[in-house]
Order: structure tokens, then C-alpha cells, then sequence
């Protein structure tokens, strides 16, 4: 399918040896996990064919359902975005790890082997199949083997970022050398003995992986759902802000946008439409979404009113990203997925909050404000638009904040987001769930910020458990 220059990836016409593999490995994976045992303890066999063409390993990098589609939705859930009613929320009796996760009880991911902790480290366990062989593969296209390897670091770049959102605390600089990490899983062997690596090792890890990815992917990728050395750059900016490191965050930041920095004028967007936000739209960088949890979609999931309300009526954001489900509720259907299911790719939007922030708090407030009403032009009725101003750098900040909260709805950011300025008091938010006659609550820098690894994880591999 083509449209544009922007195409969606085709199926190959036939089944490569390595999707023979992967598939078998798969099958094996999830046979084992039913039989209480985890991802990294199953072990393939060793004589199943392994990928030796680049025509093999870009068909492991270019399986969407694994390595575009199952990113961890654990963050969104328990994120203050939204609510369900208390029938809406016992109607999910099927599902314990979507209830727990809304009201913040610790027994999650334990009811489904297709949980946040399996699908990251299967798309790791994908790309450190590729870095394996890469090397290996004998070909005078140095352009395309460079890509592919690109990709796989970047893949497993973006896995261990989102494992560290939800299964480490808040990336802190005086204790990071100290504080639990993740588990870096760096070759495909699951008999590997698995170890939590400290904050600091896991977030450097992240970094390295992106910046070699960002030197060998190419600019303009041929698909959307293919990462690209812009997308590197965004990803870096994304994973410094929220070691709140601005200045790297900044820089990252400047690169991407030089790179590739449009933006769609949401005048142009049809707000009557089911899905009025395209898929692959002129905004994405690269395409990925979260792994669909029917508690955090529509209809189910109610926009939190206080929120709703903060959108101007000429702003465009309104009527794109929200219908009406009752006379009084509201329904997310702005997704740059094109659908129900939730983004969490890059966009250029995101970067340019991402710079503004970090202009904002280095005390540079008029390219801060900038970088904001480039955006906010694009999203208001024509004609209607009155540039924002700041009085001063904090006063910038503030208003940043306001708008990423309402431009990056729904979009894998809001958890992050919440644990990294709860410890500033401007910004600290206390989320209240009221289930039945029940209210359960969330606290500024709770323990619960961080999940516990799933049991069967912990069961088999001893590794120590998060703190509660």
C-alpha cells in the first residue's frame, strides 16, 4: 500500500528462513511460559536456521507485530488521563493486570505471558539475533547491512527504555550507580544467567545503542515503521529528558528537528472523521505503538473532565482528539496510529516540546516560547491563534508543561512524565481512583511508580524484586 512516499510494508511473498525461526522460537517461548516458565529461561534449539542473508535479518527488523506494535501500555493505564466507571472497570474480570494496573495493586502482568515484561525482551531478543549475524553476512551493500544493524540497536534501545519506565525507579544522577536497573540483555542466548544491571549501566546502555544506531541509520527510511537517524536523535532526546539531563536532551533535540522538522496544520485534518488524525502522518518520524489494553481505549476510557476543559474552544485539539460518548464524557480518538490503538512512536511535536522544555530551564525563554507557538499555530482555528508570551524562565516552563500534557495525550509520555516532576512541588500530582465505594490513591514519588517484575520472572531467575 502506497501513499505518497509513505508506504506501509508489505508481507515478504514467501516465509524466509528467518521468520521459520522465529516463529518455532516463538512457539516454544510461549509452550514454556504456559508451563510456568519464564521468556529468558525457555531455550530454543540450537539447530533451527538461523538468518544469513540481509534479506533475512531486515525481515526480523520489518516484523511489525513485535517490533512496532507491542510497546508496554502499563504507564498509560495507571496514568491520570482518563478514568472508568466502576461497571466499565468489573467488566475487565478477564483481564486482572488492566484492573490492578488502573487502581495500582501490585499483582500485575502475573494472569498473561503476553505481558509488558515478555514482548520488550522478545523484540530484544529479536534484535540481538540480527547484531549477532550481522557481521557474518558476506555482501557488497554496506549502506543496507549498516541500516539493518541501525535498526536492531535502535530496537533494542527503545525495548530497554520502556522496560525502564515501569520496571526501574526515576533515573536519579546521585544514586543512579547504585539504584536497580533492568535486566541488560545483551546476546540472544536465554541460558545467559540473568542479573539487574544498576540505573546508570542501564541508561547508558540506551544511550550507546542510540548513538551507534544514529551514525549507521539512514535519513529517510523507506518506511515509516523503519527507524532513521532522525529517529535516533528523538529517541536520545526523549531518553535525556527523562534522566532529566536537559542539556543532552536539548542538543538531541536540535539534531532531529534539523533534520526532519514538519508539522501538519490540523486545519487541514477532518475533525468529524471516526480516526481524524492519519496514520504515517507528515508528523511521524517513526511509527510504533502500545500494546492494545481495552481499559485505556474508548469507550471505556473517559478523558478526565479537568483535562478536557483545559482546551480552548478555538483550539483544534478539541474537536481531533475528543467525541462525546454521553452528554457529559469524552473519548480519545486522536491517535497517530490512524485507529484505536495508541502511539507511541516519534513525532515532531514531541520534539519540539521536548527543546522548549529544555530552553525553558536553561533560561533561554524566548527561543523556549518559540519552539512552543510553532506548534500551537498548527493546532488553533486560522486566524484565531495569539502567541503565547512568558513573563520569565518559570512562567515558561509552566505554560510548556500545560501544552505537552494536552499535545501528547494518550502517547506513552504521561507516565514518565509524572514520575520525573513529581519531585518538583510546582508540578507533584496526587491521582485519585474511585472504584465502588472505594478510593484509591497515588502519592508523589510512591513506590508504586515502579511495577513489580512479573513472579515468574522472579521464580525463576532470583533476580531481586522492586521494592514495596
Amino acid at each position: 500500500m502506497k501513499k505518497k512516499n509513505i508506504q506501509y510494508r508489505k508481507q515478504p511473498n514467501k516465509v524466509h528462513s528467518s521468520l521459520s525461526y522465529l516463529i518455532v522460537v516463538t512457539t516454544i517461548l510461549f509452550t514454556m511460559s504456559s508451563c510456568s516458565k519464564d521468556f529468558l529461561d525457555a531455550k530454543p534449539d540450537k539447530k533451527l536456521a538461523l538468518p544469513s542473508t540481509l534479506t533475512d535479518l531486515q525481515a526480523l527488523m520489518d516484523n511489525s507485530a513485535y517490533m512496532n506494535g507491542g510497546w508496554p501500555s502499563a504507564g498509560e493505564i495507571a496514568a491520570d488521563n482518563y478514568a472508568v466507571t466502576s461497571e466499565a472497570w468489573h467488566s475487565f474480570s478477564y483481564d486482572i493486570t488492566s484492573q490492578n494496573l488502573y487502581i495500582w495493586e501490585d499483582n500485575v502482568f502475573n494472569d498473561n505471558v503476553q505481558n509488558e515484561w515478555f514482548l520488550a525482551y522478545q523484540a530484544v531478543f529479536y534484535a540481538n539475533t540480527v547484531l549477532e549475524n550481522i557481521d557474518e553476512v558476506q555482501t557488497d551493500d554496506a549502506v543496507q547491512k549498516n541500516n539493518i544493524k541501525g535498526e536492531a540497536l535502535f530496537y533494542r534501545a527503545q525495548a530497554f527504555y520502556e522496560l525502564a519506565q515501569i520496571f526501574a525507579g526515576v533515573y536519579h544522577k546521585e544514586t543512579a550507580s547504585t539504584d536497580l536497573g533492568i535486566q541488560l540483555r545483551l546476546i540472544s542466548d536465554i541460558n545467559q544467567t540473568s542479573t539487574r544491571s544498576s540505573a546508570e549501566q542501564t541508561y547508558q546502555q540506551i544511550i550507546a545503542d542510540l548513538q551507534e544506531a544514529s551514525t549507521l541509520l539512514a535519513l529517510n527510511p523507506l518506511y515509516k515503521t523503519r527507524p532513521s537517524k532522525p529517529a535516533a536523535y528523538g529517541m536520545l532526546a526523549r531518553t535525556f529528558l527523562s534522566m532529566q539531563d536537559y542539556t543532552n536532551a536539548k542538543l538531541y533535540a536540535d539534531s532531529c528537528l534539523q533534520l526532519y522538522h514538519t508539522l501538519i496544520d490540523y486545519n487541514t485534518l477532518d475533525s468529524t472523521a471516526y480516526s481524524p488524525v492519519p496514520m504515517f502522518n507528515d508528523e511521524v518520524i517513526f511509527h510504533s505503538g502500545m500494546f492494545p489494553r481495552s481499559i485505556v481505549l474508548q469507550p471505556a476510557a473517559i478523558v478526565d473532565s479537568a483535562l478536557y476543559s483545559s482546551y480552548a474552544n478555538d483550539d483544534l485539539r478539541k474537536p481531533v482528539f475528543f467525541k462525546s460518548l454521553d452528554v457529559t464524557t469524552y473519548g480519545f480518538y486522536g491517535s497517530y496510529s490512524g485507529s484505536y490503538t495508541l502511539f507511541n512512536g516519534i513525532a515532531t511535536d514531541e520534539i519540539y516540546l521536548i527543546r522548549a522544555e529544555c530552553e525553558a530551564r536553561m533560561n533561554a525563554v524566548n527561543e523556549a516560547m518559540q519552539d512552543l507557538n510553532t506548534v500551537l499555530i498548527k493546532r488553533w482555528k486560522a486566524g484565531t491563534f495569539i502567541t503565547y508570551t512568558a513573563t520569565d524562565a518559570g512562567n515558561a516552563l509552566i505554560k510548556i508543561l500545560q501544552e505537552r500534557r494536552k499535545e501528547l495525550i494518550f502517547r506513552g509520555q504521561r507516565w514518565t512524565d509524572l514520575r520525573r516532576l513529581n519531585s518538583d512541588s510546582r508540578f507533584a500530582v496526587t491521582i485519585e481512583r474511585k472504584i465502588d465505594d472505594q478510593t484509591y490513591t497515588l502519592q508523589p514519588g510512591d513506590l508504586k511508580y515502579t511495577f513489580l517484575i512479573p513472579q515468574q520472572v522472579i521464580n525463576i531467575s532470583h533476580i531481586q524484586q522492586n521494592p514495596r
